[in-house]
């Protein structure tokens, strides 16, 4: 009967998804229906452990990601969770060889969240590995499904797509981050003087991390490309809403992107052009 128990883990997962993130549920729509499942509990895994750091504001934040990292720990050990979300995981971190490296990693992240509120580069660099490089990671091990040359192949491109994502939602979240959070992730910038001049740094990285993860995207095996590139064609629109306002409107206001834009631009990508998709 574990099986209808990781039915109803799936379900779980993929319900914290839907009401997290309509994005990210219109790419997975996108993905052959085989990697639905695995992609959803991914997703619901990193979201727990980030809602405990940025949500649960009037609870012992640590305590509670201590706890977590030990259930997801113990998930991973004994193959099964009473925790749906952890037992959606742990069928995935095994299904698919995820090295116990990156859970490592994104947890370690995570903790960062807690106690690090203005970073170095090196810092900067190493909180966005742990927070969107890996999480990148995992989901190509779910895509090339035991291929381990094209893995290794894709792995710099993934790694870049994730960095490029994360960096796009703290230009969004600048506002949140700093004044709700106390967070301050952009290295050697001064945010009580966020200049024109310091955006436009920012986004010049941003737009480097784009250009080098597109080759990847299109290198993907067909059942998972066009879900992937979804996801970088809404960040690539919400990347250019951003560009397109001054220093200060960003620091006062949190850009969006319409949900009704969302499905146009899936509708667009459902109609990619044929000849890049076989490329």
């Amino acid at each position: 009967m574990k099986s209808l128990f990781d039915k109803v883990s799936a379900r779980c997962s993929k319900l914290t998804t839907e009401e997290y993130s309509t994005s990210f549920s219109l790419g997975i729509r996108l993905l052959d229906k085989k990697f639905h499942e695995p992609i959803h509990a991914i997703y619901g895994f990193v979201r727990l452990a980030d809602e405990i750091v940025d949500s649960f504001h009037e609870y012992d934040k640590a305590a509670l990601l201590l706890h977590f990292k030990e259930e997801a720990y113990r998930a991973i050990a004994d193959k099964i969770s009473l925790n749906p979300i952890l037992n959606s995981f742990q069928k995935v971190y095994h299904d698919f060889n995820i090295e116990q490296e990156l859970v490592d990693t994104f947890l370690d992240s995570m903790e960062m969240d807690l106690h690090q509120h203005f970073y170095t580069r090196s810092i900067y660099e190493q909180y966005i590995l742990g927070s969107a490089e890996v999480v990148g990671l995992m989901c190509l091990k779910v895509f090339t499904e035991g291929n381990n040359d094209l893995y290794c192949q894709l792995r710099t491109p993934a790694m870049k797509l994730g960095a490029a994502f994360q960096k796009v939602n703290f230009l969004r979240d600048i506002k949140a981050d700093r004044q709700e959070l106390g967070r301050h992730y952009f290295p050697l910038v001064n945010l009580e003087h966020f200049t024109n001049c310091d955006k436009s740094a920012i986004e010049s990285e941003i737009a480097a991390d784009f250009q080098a993860a597109l080759p990847g995207i299109l290198a993907l095996p067909l059942s998972s490309r066009k879900g992937v590139y979804l996801a970088y064609a809404y960040y690539q629109v919400l990347f250019k809403k951003i560009k397109n306002l001054p220093a200060q409107r960003i620091m006062n206001e949190r850009v969006r992107v319409p949900n009704t834009h969302k499905f146009g631009i899936m509708l667009q990508t459902v109609l990619f052009p044929f000849n890049l998709l076989q490329q």
